[in-house]
């Protein structure tokens, strides 16, 4: 028996009409999907997370990350397309920080989430 499938196949057209219903009122999937997809690597997660406490500059960021500063570049501006994080401009320096507190939201939710999976029924 396969556990992810079921053993007849069965449509139940109410659910497919009602998930479908829900589904109309869920506009931009497809940059809802893209956010994710930024979120999903641990170097940019790493960053938004240092981002939180204090806005810091590429070099900064590069260090942390252990990375060269073009990498981390290069990350800052998947981040930045993504409207994640902004930059400012003091001098020579290109500080970055998060745009607003939804993007720790998000980061701590998915936190919450790992944390109760550790202790929870993964197979329920």
């Amino acid at each position: 028996m396969i556990k992810d499938r079921c053993e007849r196949r069965i449509i139940h057209g109410e659910a497919v009409d009602a998930a479908r219903a829900v589904l109309k009122n869920y506009s931009q999937i497809e940059a809802k999907s893209e956010l994710f997809k930024a979120l999903s690597d641990p170097g940019r997660l790493q960053i938004l997370i240092a981002l939180a406490n204090q806005e810091m500059c590429v070099c900064d960021l590069a260090a942390l990350l252990g990375v060269s500063e073009s990498a981390a570049s290069h990350q800052m501006r998947i981040l930045r397309a993504k409207n994640l994080v902004k930059n400012r401009r003091d001098g020579q320096v290109l500080y970055y920080r998060l745009v607003d507190d939804h993007v720790m939201e998000l980061v701590d939710v998915a936190r919450k989430h790992v944390n109760e999976m550790k202790y929870g029924e993964l197979d329920a």
